[in-house]
């Protein structure tokens, strides 16, 4: 069966994007059963050390802390901004466009006006995807602001100020993630030749900036809680044994 051009893109489109798709489910699976190995587990442990430590500080800076998060919002609130853009972007050139650059001959690859609405869709998915990643991230990050800043420091209160910073660093995440899909649907536009090629190539990347080899850092606060640790089990050997004496 001869193998025409517009066959390209039922091949090596859903190739690249399956390609992507078990890589990030590979990832997953590291990030839920050893996190230690991945970028995204490696970071959240220095945050939790973070949030620990600002709770269990007798004077803790409130300012300092609220401008961490308040820069994590920032990034967050103008990621989405821009995923916003790029989306009303794409809805106006999709009403609009009069241009047949993407139908030409230099595309290599089906260049039907069915294919080419499907590919503006899928990219305008991602974007949207991605602001409301970003939005909710940003609203976890805003949560965690005001955790921080209520008196006290009970373990219920340190407890969810983490939970709602891991849960902004997740949306954090795949909100990023949204974008590397949206830029390889980006390439389909120029042929699924480059598509497939940019998925092998944003895998191979990925992989590298995802993997960590490097040990989990030992905080301070890790330090004191083993120092009262070993205090207290001194303590209660030395009252068994006075009691043993009596």
């Amino acid at each position: 069966m001869e193998l025409h051009k517009h066959d390209l893109d039922l091949v090596l489109v859903p190739g690249g994007l399956l390609i992507m798709f078990f890589y990030h489910l590979f990832l997953l699976y590291r990030y839920l059963h050893q996190p230690h190995t991945t970028q995204m587990g490696f970071e959240n442990h220095d945050k939790r050390a973070w949030v620990k430590s600002i709770m269990q500080s007798e004077k803790k800076d409130v300012g300092t802390c609220l401008g961490v998060i308040s820069s994590n919002i920032s990034a967050a609130t103008f990621l989405s901004s821009v995923s916003l853009t790029l989306s009303s972007l794409i809805g106006a050139w999709i009403r609009n466009s009069t241009s047949n650059f993407f139908q030409s001959d230099l595309i290599y690859g089906d260049t039907r006006t069915t294919t080419i609405s499907i590919k503006y869709i899928s990219l305008l998915v991602c974007f949207l995807l991605a602001f409301t990643c970003f939005v909710q991230s940003a609203r976890h990050f805003v949560h965690a602001n005001y955790l921080i800043s209520t008196p006290g420091s009970d373990n219920s209160l340190s407890r969810s100020i983490e939970i709602a910073i891991i849960r902004g660093s997740h949306f954090w995440s795949v909100g990023l993630r949204a974008l590397y899909f949206a830029i390889d649907l980006l390439l389909w536009f120029f042929g699924p030749i480059p598509m497939f090629i940019g998925s092998i190539a944003m895998v191979l990347l990925l992989h590298y900036l995802d993997s960590n080899s490097e040990p989990l850092n030992q905080h301070q606060y890790l330090k004191r809680v083993e120092k009262i640790v070993e205090e207290r089990v001194t303590e209660v050997s030395l009252a068994i044994r006075g009691h043993h004496v009596e």
